[in-house]
């Protein structure tokens, strides 16, 4: 519906961002997962507004209908592009909601300029606090694993979407909950993204560490996550994630998938809903 202009540049070109807002009342922006868009909100963006919010869905840059610059795919830089947008929409008490690599534009939003226009926070299946393995971080992911995946991109980047979507949404043990068709969908979804920010953002979201992130949060917290998530795996994200947040609670979908919003959906809005209100 609308592009924002944010503070960067490159190659003296702004670099833009795509969204959509609907409705009215309290605002809630809804950050999408890797390496899809704004398009896998479909569902929650519906139900919310129906539920009486005002219901922003932004895709990052590199992603969907923004700006595909070469660089800025780190997440000082993403979560500078989060402010762009709660400035320019003039937003205050806002929720905000991340998705797996957008929980991370959350915590590091919060972690560099804190909740003064931030009422809750709400990270699905999120990537915090820290998915790497290291010698203060065990139970966590080799970093061969993100190794391995830039590899199979640069190789054949249509080749490694097309699993990559199935263990998304657990689809063998999913079928009654997802389709062939919609799976597809997010394929080509994952495809309209630049090569450069599919390879960078891997860097992002498998090295950064957001723990000292997740210790500022000093607003009501929703940890969401499914229980059959092969992406992100409760035990190195969700659960470790309560050890950070002060004020917060662990919402566990039984079966839930990573990709909640699509297996789970009615179960992912109404929990979001629950908190909200």
């Amino acid at each position: 519906m609308a592009y924002l202009k944010t503070n960067s540049k490159e190659n003296g070109n702004s670099i833009k961002l795509y969204y959509e807002d609907y409705g009215k009342g309290k605002p809630v922006i809804l950050i999408h997962a890797w390496p899809l868009s704004h398009r896998m909100w479909d569902k929650q963006v519906s139900r919310l507004v129906e539920a009486g919010y005002r219901v922003i869905a932004y895709d990052r840059r590199g992603f969907g209908q923004s700006s595909k610059p070469y660089s800025g795919y780190n997440y000082n830089t993403l979560a500078k592009d989060l402010k762009d947008l709660i400035s320019e929409l003039k937003l205050k008490e806002v929720t905000l909601v991340g998705f797996s690599m957008g929980g991370g534009e959350v915590a590091r939003y919060i972690g560099k300029y804190g909740t003064s226009n931030v009422k809750k926070a709400i990270l699905v299946g999120a990537v915090t606090p820290f998915l790497l393995k290291t010698d203060d971080n065990d139970n966590a992911v080799e970093p061969s694993v993100f190794e391995s995946m830039k590899d199979a991109i640069a190789s054949d980047r249509p080749a490694f979407f097309e699993g990559f979507g199935k263990n998304f949404v657990s689809y063998e043990d999913l079928t009654d909950r997802v389709s062939l068709e919609q799976i597809r969908l997010n394929w080509n979804i994952a495809m309209e993204a630049s090569r450069k920010a599919t390879l960078d953002c891997i860097d992002a979201f498998g090295f950064t560490d957001f723990r000292k992130d997740l210790k500022k949060f000093d607003i009501p917290t929703l940890v969401i996550h499914g229980d059959n998530d092969r992406i992100v795996p409760i035990e190195v994200s969700g659960i470790k994630a309560m050890d950070y947040l002060k004020h917060s609670e662990l919402k566990v979908i039984e079966n839930g998938s990573h990709g909640l919003s699509f297996t789970h959906a009615e179960e992912l809005s109404q929990a979001i809903i629950d908190f909200l209100s």
